[in-house]
């Protein structure tokens, strides 16, 4: 993940959560925001907890405006786009949250290569 959106250009941080949402691996971008550590963290949680991408939250919330969102009052949850589910079959086994790409749809491609990267070790 990290390796492709350098290879964009873009400075960012990468969290990966496991399971049972423990932090395994926080990467961080000399010169990245220190705001991005945060973020990613949240997206990765989002995407863990709701068991499906982080972005996803957003674009149903937007699907419906003035409807109230009670899942944005738990801790960690973003609606923000940048983290994906890591699945091993079709379990769950942890995600992973990019965050510091100029777009969460950005944060998202960069998400999706670092899974790809390691698919094959995730039977």
């Amino acid at each position: 993940a990290l390796e492709t959106c350098r290879k964009n250009g873009f400075k960012v941080t990468v969290t990966v959560l496991d399971r049972t949402g423990r932090t395994r691996v926080v990467l961080h971008d000399d010169n990245t925001p220190p705001h991005t550590i945060e973020n990613s963290y949240r997206k990765a949680w989002t995407a863990l907890t709701f068991r499906q991408p982080s972005g996803d939250i957003g674009k149903r919330m937007a699907q419906q405006p003035g409807i109230p969102q009670p899942q944005l009052l738990l801790a960690n949850v973003t609606s923000a786009e940048g983290a994906l589910p890591i699945k091993a079959g079709d379990e769950i086994v942890g995600s992973m949250g990019v965050s510091g790409a100029p777009g969460g749809d950005k944060d998202e491609v960069c998400s999706n290569a670092g899974i790809a990267k390691v698919a094959s070790k995730l039977k």
